[in-house]
Parts: C-alpha cells; sequence; structure tokens
C-alpha cells in the first residue's frame, strides 16, 4: 500500500524555525511533483509549497522567503524548512502530490505557533 507519513511538527513560539519530513513507502517520490499542503481550524486545505522531479519550487505568497521545500532523493523523502514561524501558520501540514492523490492523504503532522 503506498503511503506518505509526514514528521517534525510541534509547538513553537512565534518566530521560531521547524523541520517537517515525509517519508514515503511504495512510491518513488523523485518522479513526482510533490506539495506541502497545510489546513488551518476552519480553513480549506492549502498548498504552501511544491517542488517538481527536477527540482524547481514555488510557494504560496503568504510563506515565500520563510519556507524552503527540498527532496533528498536517495532517501526517498521531501522535507520542508519553515523559518520565522507565524502565529498563522498554525495548522496541520500535509505531503501529497501536486496535482493531489485521495489515496496519498496521511495522518499530517500538527504545526503550532505560539506563545
Amino acid at each position: 500500500q503506498v503511503q506518505l507519513v509526514e514528521s517534525g511538527g510541534g509547538l513553537v513560539q512565534p518566530g521560531g524555525s521547524l523541520r517537517l519530513s515525509c517519508a514515503a513507502s511504495k512510491i518513488i517520490l523523485s518522479f513526482y511533483t510533490m506539495g506541502w499542503y497545510r489546513q488551518a481550524p476552519g480553513k480549506q486545505r492549502e498548498l504552501v509549497a511544491r517542488i517538481t522531479s527536477d527540482g524547481r519550487t514555488n510557494y504560496a505568497d503568504s510563506v515565500k522567503g520563510r519556507f524552503t521545500i527540498s527532496r533528498h532523493n536517495a532517501k526517498n523523502t521531501v522535507h520542508l524548512r519553515m523559518n520565522s514561524l507565524k502565529p498563522e501558520d498554525t495548522a496541520v501540514y500535509y505531503c501529497n502530490e501536486d496535482p493531489t492523490l485521495q489515496a496519498l492523504w496521511g495522518q499530517g503532522t500538527q504545526v503550532t505557533v505560539s506563545s
């Protein structure tokens, strides 16, 4: 069964940093455009960063300059480095292909930015 597992979330103070990881089984992530998505309470899930198979990246305006998406092909992982975190970054973060596949949604990892 194809599976994506997100990790690395937690509670951090405003201005802090976190590094999220997405690990895959039975799918080779380097073949696909991968994205990090987030869903805050009461809001729709949104794409915050994406990386193509050849390494090109795009970011939502709200995170541009603060977040960095990367991939480690040998480890079959995708990462999201988040700096200068703000309370409005609080959400459950997920990885998935872009465009998304319903079967790939995992449990996500909770990021809470609060003092």
